[in-house]
């Protein structure tokens, strides 16, 4: 198997710069908490819990980390204030890790498949034409080809956005232009991708239809058509969300997940929110697994997640 590269020393200064909004707010709301305080106890607890709400961690996933934090200074007897970052630290990673089980960095490629197919879901706005850009741009960086299609059909700029990208990338694309079945540029391009042995295909779907219904009925539409040709494709279904929207992000995830087999997701504009928290909350509550991060403009900020280098990187270093 084959994968991306996890972290250099680079890309962790670059994860810190990205996070510094968020590091910031949290810090200093964390410090109000405590003030005054030499150990956590109730009333400690209370601050905190109002802190990772109003950070948009999730009131379901704040609770689940204050009652670990309870259960920990229980069996501590004592637990004094000056600790509470490092606790935050471990039982939030424990809980990043429980909830997604694999630790295989970013999209892993099986040896032999042809192609990886990536059928990408998000509402309009929230980066999901450059996080394919980005994407495609990694995966070339790696040695794969890759091929692009253009299936967000309802809307001229997606498509002329994801034309740029694949020109500035350097990958092919499939376009049939705007208004034409999203279905059939599915099919074209995975037919398109079986017959050049491409390694991997990246489709981009519609943000917003009419309603719910149709959107449900669009998207179940593409994947039908990829498994007339792959019975087993999409291989990920990776839903974009804009970290920075903070709890529309949760209404979106619960959207996109009733609405088709979400099983990745990547969360875009870290660097321009103090709303990270929100990468705990919709990892913990919707039970799938974070992939990637966008922390900039730049192409290598997109990077692969790590929840211990997050965690880390929220919980150290303060700003």
């Amino acid at each position: 198997m084959g994968f991306f590269k996890i972290f250099s020393g680079e890309k962790k200064v670059h994860l810190d710069k990205g996070l510094e909004k968020t590091k910031s707010s949290l810090f200093s709301k964390i410090s109000k908490a405590v003030v005054g305080k030499s150990k956590v106890d109730d009333e400690v607890l209370d601050n905190l819990e109002e802190v990772l709400v109003s950070s948009d961690v999730g009131v379901e996933t704040t609770l689940r980390i204050i009652e670990r934090i309870q259960q920990r200074a229980a069996r501590d007897k004592f637990l004094g204030t000056g600790e509470l970052n490092q606790l935050l630290k471990e039982e939030i990673a424990a809980l990043l890790q429980e909830n997604n089980n694999e630790e295989l960095p970013g999209f892993v490629l099986p040896e032999g498949k042809k192609p990886f197919i990536i059928m990408v879901v998000g509402v309009n706005g929230v980066g999901k034409t450059t996080t394919i850009g980005k994407l495609a741009y990694q995966f070339k960086q790696n040695g794969k080809s890759v091929l692009l299609g253009a299936a967000d059909t309802f809307r001229a700029a997606a498509v002329d956005q994801l034309t740029i990208w694949a020109e500035r990338v350097g990958v092919p694309i499939v376009s049939h232009g705007m208004g034409t079945d999203p279905a059939s540029v599915a099919f074209d391009t995975v037919n398109r991708a079986i017959s050049s042995q491409t390694d991997v295909v990246i489709i981009d779907t519609a943000g917003r239809l009419h309603n719910k219904i149709n959107l449900m009925n669009e998207l179940s539409k593409i994947r039908k058509v990829i498994q007339k040709l792959v019975p087993d494709g999409p291989d990920e279904v990776l839903l974009i969300l804009d970290a920075s929207t903070g709890q529309n992000a949760f209404e979106q995830a619960r959207q996109f997940t009733a609405a088709t087999e979400v099983n990745a997701l990547a969360l875009t504009k870290l660097d321009g929110t103090a709303k990270g928290g929100v990468v705990i909350g919709i990892s913990d509550q919707f039970k799938v697994p974070v992939k990637y991060i966008g922390i900039g403009e730049k192409m290598e900020d997109l990077q692969v997640f790590n929840r211990v280098e997050f965690v880390e990187s929220l919980f150290t270093d303060q700003p």
